[in-house]
């Protein structure tokens, strides 16, 4: 017994007996740093260092994209690529069952091999096959009205949908007399309004400018986007009053009447509505007396 408790105290004064770790300056043996440890503190930290370390690297693969490079792991490039394939071919399956299907029922018919209770397509639609000649296709007086009062709503439908549904009421953005009216024909998608020279141009309702620039042929422009794809268009302003990006409210000036241009004969407003990409009569929405 004494020998094992001796030999229990030499290895206890081994592992706790203190050692200097010194750190030297080579040219003056000065003392840099130094350190005092023991045999079982440095097993101790290198024990934890090596746990860590293996924790680290444990989470480095298990939580980054590392993992995809260490031989014997999935790539969730390839999971994906499974994944599709896995869809594409049940999708596959059930095409080549379509398709046996429909080959089974074509040998059938190509044997003659059809049950007799089937129903014939050409018996049915010839029973219910109606004769053209037979049928009066002449306008009863119920339809007549009909078109006529669809007509009606499709040319009024901007403005009782703005005044009902969205409460857009267009402002007259001068007035004056029209010296040329809208016509398509000769593509005049506007009204000239005459005026006199810097009188005010109104907004015609609440929106944005979109446009506000001097052009050569149309000399200053500006241009509002209003709700519903609405845009109206002033040309040949002798000033403006607003910038693009600028927001106005309905009847606010935005620009005076001028004579700027080449396409101009004397000062008025080259006005144009559209909707969506289309023109629109101005006569029909606003009212220039």
């Amino acid at each position: 017994m004494g020998k094992k408790q001796k030999k229990r105290r030499e290895i206890k004064r081994k592992l706790l007996h203190k050692y200097r770790l010194v750190i030297l300056n080579e040219s003056t043996f000065e003392e840099k740093i130094s350190f005092k440890l023991s045999r079982l503190n440095v097993f101790v930290t290198g024990t934890l260092f090596i746990f860590g370390l293996i924790g680290l690297t444990t989470l480095l693969i298990a939580f980054t994209p590392l993992r995809e490079y260490i031989p014997g792991y999935s790539s969730t490039k390839l999971k994906r690529q499974a994944t599709e394939l896995t869809y594409k071919t049940d999708s596959l399956v059930k095409a080549l069952e379509y398709t046996n299907k429909y080959l089974t029922n074509i040998r059938m018919v190509l044997r003659g091999d059809v049950e007799n209770n089937q129903i014939n397509r050409d018996s049915l639609f010839q029973k219910f096959k109606i004769d053209p000649a037979t049928v009066d296709l002449s306008p009863i007086r119920e339809d007549s009205l009909l078109r006529a009062e669809v007509a009606l709503e499709d040319k009024y439908n901007l403005f009782e949908s703005d005044i009902e549904s969205s409460g857009l009421i267009f402002f007259s953005p001068l007035s004056g007399s029209i010296s040329q009216p809208y016509n398509p024909r000769i593509k005049h998608f506007a009204v000239d309004i005459v005026s006199a020279k810097d009188t005010p141009v109104k907004a015609i309702a609440a929106g944005t400018v979109i446009f506000s620039e001097w052009t050569a042929e149309t000399g200053y422009v500006i241009i509002l986007e209003h709700k519903n794809g609405i845009i109206s268009v002033y040309k040949h302003n002798g000033a403006l009053n607003k910038s693009q990006g600028d927001y106005v409210k309905a009847g606010e000036v935005i620009a005076s009447v001028g004579n700027t241009g080449q396409l101009t004969t004397g000062p008025h407003l080259h006005f144009e509505l559209w909707n969506n990409g289309n023109p629109l009569n101005p006569t029909d929405y606003v009212d220039f007396n």
